[in-house]
This record gives C-alpha cells, structure tokens and sequence, in this order.
C-alpha cells in the first residue's frame, strides 16, 4: 500500500486553502487510515463510525481489540450522537479543560458509532483536541474520529512525522505533517462513570488539577489494569525493541560498569545525571534540568525511539524520578516501557 504525506506546515493558520485538503478529508469519509497530529501524540485517525474502518486501526497497530479507542471530536454537541446521561459534573471538567489533553470515559449510546471502538464496554472515551491542525482537521471532516497514536502496538508512541511514517509506512492511506506535538504524552483519561471520578490513565493534567476545578471530584488514584476501560492499561506498552531497566529513585553517584560494558548500554534521564555517565556510554537527556516534568514528557518517547537505534546496545537505563503527583504520569510510562523491570542504583 502506497502511503500518502500530506506536509501541511505552511498552511497550518489556513489549512482550508492546502491543495491536497480535500484528498484528506475525502480520506477519511472513504474509511481509510490518517494520521494526524494532536497536542499529544500522533493519532492513527478512522471514521468511528465505520466498522471496517475501525476493525482495520487494530490490524495496522497489530492492536488487541479488547484495547478501546478514543473517539476525538471537534464540538460538544457531537457528544449528543453517541454518549448518553452525562453527568453535570463531567459538564464542568469538559468546560474547563476542553480542547485540551484529557479524555473522558462516559456512558456509550449504541447505533451511531460501531461498537468495536469500546472494545465490548457500555462507555466510551472522548476527546476534543487543542492541536490547531488536528482540530481544524476534525471541523473539515465533520465526522467522530477514532484515533489511538499512530505506533506499533506497544512501541513508543509517535511525537513526530518520522515516528509514524517509520512504524506505519505502507501499512495506512496517509500521514498529514505538522509541527512536532507539544505535550509528549497521551491524554489524562478520567472514568466519569461512577462519581467521584477515577483516573483511568494519568496524563499532563493531573488530579490536583482536576480537584482544584472541582474539589473531590478525584479521590481514588489506583488503576485496575484487568479491566482495560481506557487505552495503554492492561497491555505492556510504549516500549522500543531493547531491554528496559527503571533505575528506581535515579542515580546519585558514577555508574560503575566495566569497559565491555560501557558500549553496550544507554542511558536516558535528566540532564543533572550527565556527570554520573562514563565518557563513552551513550546519554540520551530528558528535559532542560531535574525539575522539568513536561520537557521529560515532550521527550520521552523520541529518546526511547533513539536509544532503540543504536545497533550496538543491548540494555537501556532510564533515571527514574520520585514518584509524586506531577511524575506520575511521567513514571506511568517509563514503568510501562520497562515492563516493570525495575532495580535499585545499587544493583547495577
């Protein structure tokens, strides 16, 4: 399959007048795969209402399709077609955050969508993206989009044009190219189902966020990874072809290895950890300096890809960082990345 590139960077304050524009959105009323950027991730974009284009996001992604989809929209009043029983609390979060990087999981109205985007559940998740190409997308093509990021299933998500067209080449209809992503990390998917709400998957916006627009909103922070309400949570994910080591709590002195060793192994955390790297090992930073939560969030899944393209490693390190409410989301991952293969500074 031929996979078409759209490089839409010029256009992205008029992307009406793009010339290939009306290729895209035919795209996706014809069920074919796009993918499209969000503020995220890259999202592998299908018509939701489709089954066969849905049932084909699972085969490109090689997806489990027990995994749900997020459903991304451009206006509440999609919302209508699909979700039943919105409560009023969910109302105010999806005010105060919305366009934005969160998901919420709220009660499915079957006979508009297909239902293999809940992968067999009585809710759906939904989104409304901040992303000005991706929003401005989903507007032209005026249908619910369903849109997991546009990876492998199980390798680290997409944050650039390259990330998709080195996984999904050949394997989807097309690729629109805009600036790289802003937030690096999927959406905070919130469980608004039952009340208080539940975080179903951490993300950039945090329960204290949330709590501070409506106090108790969030109260229960565990994730049941059995039932997989929300995408990432039951399946190892996010992770590049080489072994993964979390390096809990992070360094605080020299990695002490031998010369054999020095060559074999990458190193991935905060710039503050550099002096604690032998000369020749390979040293991937996360962020500007320690503090920088959402810079490691903008790089994480780029270092992953890096450190999976040196031919000559076969163990990568990843710093961990203390694991507090604004890491979580950030530990979250890299825990998923090293499939919990977690060893403490002085087992190295």
């Amino acid at each position: 399959m031929q996979t078409f590139t759209w490089d839409v960077r010029k256009y992205v304050n008029n992307l009406q007048s793009y010339p290939q524009i009306q290729e895209i959105i035919d795209g996706f009323h014809q069920d074919e795969l796009i993918a499209l950027p969000t503020e995220t991730v890259y999202g592998l974009g299908a018509n939701a209402r489709s089954d066969e284009a849905v049932k084909n996001i699972y085969v490109a992604k090689g997806r489990p399709s027990d995994n749900p989809l997020i459903v991304h929209i451009h206006d509440k009043a999609q919302l209508k077609n699909f979700t039943q029983n919105i409560s009023t609390e969910t109302e105010v979060l999806m005010d105060a955050f919305w366009p934005g990087p969160i998901s919420f999981i709220v009660p499915y109205q079957t006979g508009y969508l297909t239902d293999r985007v809940t992968g067999g559940l009585n809710s759906v998740a939904v989104r409304m993206p901040s992303h000005s190409v991706g929003r401005e997308v989903l507007k032209l093509v005026d249908l619910p989009i369903a849109a997991p990021s546009a990876n492998l299933s199980g390798r680290p998500s997409p944050t650039k044009f390259e990330h998709v067209k080195h996984d999904l080449n050949q394997r989807i209809f097309g690729i629109i190219q805009a600036e790289d992503i802003d937030e690096g990390i999927e959406s905070t998917v919130i469980d608004c189902t039952t009340y208080p709400f539940k975080i179903a998957r951490p993300g950039s916006i945090t329960a204290d966020m949330i709590n501070d627009v409506l106090p108790g909103s969030i109260v229960d922070m565990k994730l049941d990874m059995e039932k997989p309400i929300a995408p990432g949570m039951k399946y190892k994910h996010y992770a590049p072809s080489q072994p993964v080591v979390l390096i809990e709590g992070g360094l605080t002195k020299p990695i002490q290895v031998t010369h054999s060793e020095i060559h074999r192994i990458a190193v991935i955390g905060p710039k503050s950890i550099e002096a604690f790297i032998p000369e020749k090992m390979k040293f991937i930073p996360l962020g500007k300096h320690e503090n920088d939560i959402k810079g490691a969030h903008h790089d994480l899944y780029d270092a992953l890809r890096i450190a999976d393209q040196f031919t000559d490693i076969d163990q990568i390190y990843i710093n961990g960082y203390v694991r507090n409410a604004s890491t979580m989301a950030l530990m979250n991952r890299i825990d998923k990345a090293s499939g919990h293969n977690i060893k403490g500074e002085e087992e190295l």
